[in-house]
Parts: structure tokens; sequence; C-alpha cells
């Protein structure tokens, strides 16, 4: 084995389910004491971080991610036990192959390798580690992220390892996430016999022309890296269950997912004129799940897709597509943050896994772009 894709299957052994880290960072930070890191356990609630850095100049470049992973699903529909790391046809199976325990080794072996070579480099070299980017996220980067705001130790470049290659590894990477903004909608009418329409409010048929006009609303025309704004109903529950009875209430779930071109403020105000315009009785309670950020075309993303094309022949493609992702607290205190990481094809899936050849490249691609960044001297 490469020592890349054993540091991959000593990670993958350990039932890291969400928020639990069993000793997968212990793993890590012995690596990174060995290289010079300095190390800050960070627990938060049960979640399990860390923070590591080499250096003290700038620029500083991080390397993000999580040890965490999803549940495994009926363990007999595995070709092998997910925890148990194996090699079958030229791939890597095992829960966190892909997502992300392959990117955190490789982020620690590229480590070790640059270093090697340019123990004196310039700027400093961090890693942030979280066991909480599958579950609610709450006591995971975002904290960690606001201790370092709190003593203003900001972040030059940052590169996440999320699975974002879409049909080769190096076809991809994300350069920016749309913001995530939900809201639950109560909306009021007064129950009563459906055959006395005069003595009740059908809160259906109330709030149905305000859906038609949310669901019409352009709210945006996005911009260069941004498709528009777009906002879904996800649940839509009224009624009782006899076919009798108005309901008193409905209830609405909906999500936007929302580009730089539109705020958070700028869409619950639109929202709300739109329900107000139909004169309804409502309640409405906001969640935002994350902010969208963008890094536009710099040094960081021509380092990486450069570093890319050396190690897998590949020009990625600059995407905001996807979910969420941990880069949205990071972006908060970082100017340029991509993602990149393996083919993301059986991410959260039964046999989750990775193209054994495609482990040293990942590597490879990680080495190159600290060489780009910070190689130029020592």
């Amino acid at each position: 084995m490469s020592p890349t894709l054993e540091l991959a299957t000593a990670l993958i052994s350990r039932a890291s389910l969400t928020p639990d880290d069993l000793g997968c960072q212990e793993i890590l930070i012995a690596r990174l004491e060995n290289l010079g890191f300095t190390i800050e356990r960070m627990r938060f609630g049960s979640v399990d971080n860390f923070w590591a850095r080499r250096g003290s100049a700038n620029p500083l470049l991080v390397f993000a991610g999580h040890t965490d992973v999803v549940p495994t699903g009926p363990h007999e529909q595995w070709i092998s036990p997910p925890f148990t790391p194996t090699l079958r046809d030229g791939m890597l199976y095992g829960r966190g192959a892909a997502d992300m325990k392959t990117s955190i080794a490789a982020f620690v072996v590229a480590a070790e390798e640059f270093l090697k070579k340019h123990p004196d480099h310039p700027g400093s070299i961090g890693l942030l580690i979280t066991s909480d980017e599958e579950g609610i996220a709450v006591d995971g980067t975002v904290k960690v992220v606001e201790l370092l705001k709190q003593r203003n130790e900001l972040i030059d470049y940052c590169i996440v390892g999320e699975p974002t290659s879409n049909k080769v590894v190096g076809d991809m990477i994300k350069n920016g996430r749309r913001g995530s903004l939900s809201g639950t909608l109560t909306v009021k009418g007064v129950q009563g016999h459906i055959a006395y329409p005069h003595l009740v409010k059908n809160p259906i048929h109330l709030v149905a022309p305000a859906v038609a006009d949310l669901a019409t609303t352009v709210w945006d025309q996005g911009n260069e890296y941004f498709p528009p704004t777009s906002w879904q109903i996800s649940n839509f529950t009224s009624g009782t269950g006899a076919t009798n009875v108005v309901p008193g209430h409905a209830l609405i779930l909906f999500n936007f997912r929302f580009s730089t071109a539109s705020t958070e403020q700028s869409l619950k105000d639109r929202v709300h004129a739109i329900l107000d315009q139909h004169q309804l009785e409502y309640d409405l309670e906001w969640e935002l799940s994350g902010k969208p950020y963008l890094t536009p075309k710099g040094s960081l993303s021509n380092a990486i897709s450069e570093a890319i094309f050396e190690s897998y022949g590949v020009t990625p493609e600059l995407s905001t597509s996807g979910g969420t992702s941990d880069g949205r607290f990071i972006a908060d205190i970082c100017p340029q943050l991509i993602e990149f990481g393996p083919l993301n094809a059986t991410i959260h899936k039964i046999n989750e896994c990775v193209g054994v050849a495609d482990i040293d490249p990942l590597k490879d691609t990680y080495r190159l772009t600290l060489e780009k960044l910070l190689g130029a001297r020592g």
C-alpha cells in the first residue's frame, strides 16, 4: 500500500458515525505532531475537533475536512462490511472512502512530502478537522471558526476535501456554494363542516394564489458563477383526515437555495410582501442553514487547477452546484476557498468506494498546490 492508501484504510476502519470520531483524529494528530504542527483539540458538546498549525507567518493555507460519516444502511447489502476497508477490482470500499477519509489521508501525506522538501517554507500550513459535518453541524467547524475569528486568526487559502468530482476525478472543483434559507409557514383558517362554506375559511384555498405567485417569482438572475435563486416547497400538509371537514390551518415547508445575487433579508422581505398582498393570516419561522459564498478566479483556483492537470491530466470546471458544506462557515474568515476531492458518485450510498488509482494523484494535487503557493522558498 502507498502511505496515503494505508492511512485512508486506517481511518475507514473506525466506525465514526456522526458525531463520533472514534479515534480518527488522534491518528491524524500523531502524524501532524511529528511534522512540527501545534495541535489544539477543541471539543464542543459531544463533538471532537482539532486545529493544527505549522508556522506563524502569512499566507496561511488550510486543509479542512471531517472524520464523521453517515450511517451505513443495511450491512447485509454491502459487498463487504462497511467499516472493513476492502480492495476489490481496483476500488477501495468502505463508508467514508469518498466522503471524505481518503481526502483527509491525502492532506496529511501531502503535508509530509511537502515538508520533507521544504522544511523552512514561507507562510503557514493548517488543518481544521471536525466530526460534526454530516450531522447538525452546530458544534463543529462553525465553533472552531468562531474561536479563530475572535483571536483574529484569519485564513488566506482553504482547501476543503469534499468529493466534488463528477465523471472523472479532477473534472470539477467548487469555488462557491449557494445559501440555504428555509421557512415554516402556517396559514390560519377557520375549521368547520365542509357543507357550510359560509362558516369556514379554507386555508388551502386562501394560500393557493400566494403559492402560485411565490412559485413564479423570479428572485434574481444569478450571475457568472451562480444559477438563479430557486424557491421550492418540500412539504404541504393540511386537513384532519376526514372528507367532510375544512381544516383550520395549512402548513408549508419551503426552501431557498440562493446565490450571491440575493441576500437573506431581501428574500424574507419579498416573501412577506407576497403573503401580505394576499391578506393572509399566518405565522412564518425562518432558518438560515448557510450563507452563499464565492471565490472568484484567483491564485488558489489557478494553483489547484494547475495541480489537478499535472496530477490527473484533466482541466477542472469551476462550479457552485450541489448542497451546503462546511465551506460556508470557513468562508467567513477566508477570502479564497476551494473544495476538491474524489468522485461523488457513491457518497452516502451502499458500497461507497474510490478508485485506488485516483488516491495518490489526489495527494499529489494537494502537495503541488502547496508547492505553488508556499514552496517558492525554503
